[in-house]
């Protein structure tokens, strides 16, 4: 027997944020009635580390991912978009079960230097036995000529298969999914907006009607016409820095429910014009029950959106501390993460910055504030001299925490000649958690990539092998891409994927919390994230040495609860919406 089931069919659309406080203690003491050990051990969790736990292998050759470089279609000019691309992510396009992989290829400006254009895009498909095949011709994704940024995958249109957002410097594109052959119908839908330079994208439920909204945070104006001329020297000129550059304000479009959007920016309240946004992170800040998210901006304040309960934001995160250093100046924001990496219960915000500056951390402390936290987090010291796009929050190490990955490459190829311990290209870095929110940098201890240097850009985490455990993928400014596999062996887990019924589709904005023993975990599931990078849509829970999840309980946007109890662990679940369980995989690491 796998689980016991019970199904709680209390509806509720708005609740208070204390009932919210309430289903937590309920789960976290009154429903404790097994006994099972937490992750790390007896009673509550182990303060040891096991830092030899993960070890990842690049496998990027061996998976058929050699080929593949990102272009970011340099020809002598430096002009200032060349440094700032390109994301990529999983999407399982053809609903076998196996995670494929989408890269952007980037673009050039064949117009002034003369060059061919290049793949936009890249679909790669996985042939379930860690080798994957170049499907892009196949699905109607060759020949596709952009200057490419970012993706973000998601059931637009909840007919059950995946499509994509693509944005671009220029006409963002919509690409619907019919049977595994993707079409172009942006400017149909009414979410190709207008020639302007986009970055990251998120999907979303913004008003919990069942249908999943678009948030599409756009960065600066540039044109070639309209770049501009700086130097280090007075003599040779060099990237020029972001502030010389004016923002742009966001985009909003609500979803129609019949496969188009309205452009809504204004209404929402999402139209602040200092733009030059990059990052974004779904998130529930207040325990409402409505989707907040976060934005990270590159030298401008970062951003909080306190949903007003009907689908509009109110913009708050100077308010609530998180939006400047601990210094009070506006930072680089680029890569954005939120997760539960405590007992306190209350999410922190991940934001990867500039060198010199470190990244950010925030802790709410649910009396309206967010607290600094990147100095006893341990993480500040560490990153100060990185510059850090791509940043997800996963459990790395099946302990039942969340760990920290962050991928770092600079931007000034001249100008880090001449800075004192920081690089152009640099390593990526994990930070492993100690259960209380402290981390330790142990890339060290997690194989030998963590010593390649790389002028990263996206990254995202997916199992893509099957065997449970959570694999990364790096992109890199004008290089190759990375796929790493962590080949840990020890520890259990379970997997859970959601599919909505009276929710959108793939089940995004719901939150997920696994309890054993005294120890609560916590999952949410999203889009965007990281930097203009996708992650699977899959909560995975690593469980320790507990073979048994005691309670498993699933917020639904459309405000349905579900629980079920004593769930087996080394299994990936399927959970429909007011259906319970249609599908159990059992997994076993090889």
């Amino acid at each position: 027997m796998f689980m016991r089931q019970e199904r709680i069919t209390q509806t509720r659309w708005r609740p208070a944020p204390y009932l919210y406080s309430l289903w937590i203690v309920l789960i976290t003491i009154g429903w404790n009635c097994t006994g099972s050990e937490p992750p790390g051990g007896q009673g509550a969790k182990s303060s040891g580390r096991n830092v030899d736990g993960p070890v990842f292998t690049d496998v990027t050759a061996l998976a058929g991912l050699g080929e593949f470089r990102h272009d970011n279609g340099a020809f002598g000019q430096l002009w200032f978009p060349e440094q700032m691309g390109a994301g990529g992510g999983f999407i399982d396009y053809d609903g076998d079960g196996w995670i494929d992989i989408l890269l952007v290829g980037g673009g050039v400006w064949s117009k002034y230097s003369g060059r061919s254009d290049v793949p936009g895009l890249w679909l790669y498909r996985n042939n379930g036995d860690g080798t994957f095949s170049l499907k892009s011709e196949e699905t109607g994704l060759a020949g596709i000529v952009a200057y490419g940024i970012g993706i973000s995958v998601a059931d637009y249109d909840n007919d059950g298969d995946q499509d994509f957002y693509f944005t671009t410097i220029g006409e963002n594109m919509l690409f619907r999914n019919d049977g595994g052959v993707f079409t172009s119908l942006g400017r149909e839908a009414g979410v190709s907006g207008e020639a302007i330079w986009s970055a990251s994208a998120m999907f979303f439920d913004a008003d919990r009607d069942g249908w999943l909204d678009l948030f599409v945070a756009n960065y600066a104006v540039w044109s070639p016409e309209t770049d501009l001329w700086c130097s280090v020297d007075g003599k040779t000129k060099a990237y020029c820095p972001p502030e010389r550059f004016r923002g742009l304000a966001s985009s909003f479009y609500r979803n129609n429910g019949d496969g188009t959007f309205t452009e809504q920016t204004a209404v929402a309240g999402l139209g602040d014009e200092r733009g030059k946004s990059l990052g974004i992170a779904e998130m529930d800040f207040n325990r409402d029950g409505w989707p907040d998210f976060v934005v990270a901006n590159d030298g401008e304040p970062d951003q909080l959106y306190e949903n007003n309960g009907d689908g509009t934001f109110t913009e708050k995160g100077m308010l609530t501390g998180m939006a400047y250093g601990e210094r009070g100046e506006a930072r680089a924001g680029m890569g954005i993460d939120v997760g539960m990496v405590d007992s306190s219960g209350q999410p922190s915000i991940f934001i990867g910055n500039f060198s010199q500056e470190m990244i950010g951390v925030y802790r709410y402390n649910q009396n309206g504030w967010f607290q600094d936290r990147a100095a006893v987090s341990r993480i500040g010291r560490a990153s100060l001299l990185k510059l850090t796009f791509g940043v997800f929050l996963f459990d790395v190490d099946f302990d039942g925490d969340l760990d920290l990955f962050a991928a770092n490459g600079h931007v000034y190829p001249v100008r880090t000649k001449t800075l004192d311990g920081i690089t152009y290209r640099q390593p990526a870095q994990l930070f492993l958690n100690a259960g209380d929110g402290t981390f330790e940098e142990a890339g060290q201890y997690a194989g030998s990539v963590f010593q390649m240097p790389m002028v990263a850009r996206g990254a995202a985490y997916a199992d893509f092998d099957h065997d449970g455990d959570l694999d990364v993928l790096i992109t890199e400014n004008g290089g190759p891409v990375h796929l790493w596999r962590n080949d840990l062996e020890d520890g259990h887990y379970l997997r859970v994927r959601l599919e909505g019924v009276q929710s959108n589709r793939d089940g995004i904005g719901s939150n997920i919390i696994a309890v054993i023993g005294n120890q609560r975990m916590e999952r949410r599931i999203r889009t965007a994230s990281s930097y203009l990078s996708q992650m699977e849509k899959v909560a995975t829970f690593g469980l320790g040495a507990a073979t048994v999840v005691d309670s498993l309980l699933i917020s639904w946007p459309s405000g349905k609860i579900e629980r079920f109890v004593q769930v087996a662990a080394n299994q990936e679940i399927r959970i429909v919406e007011d259906s319970g369980i249609r599908a159990q995989q059992p997994i076993v690491n090889p």
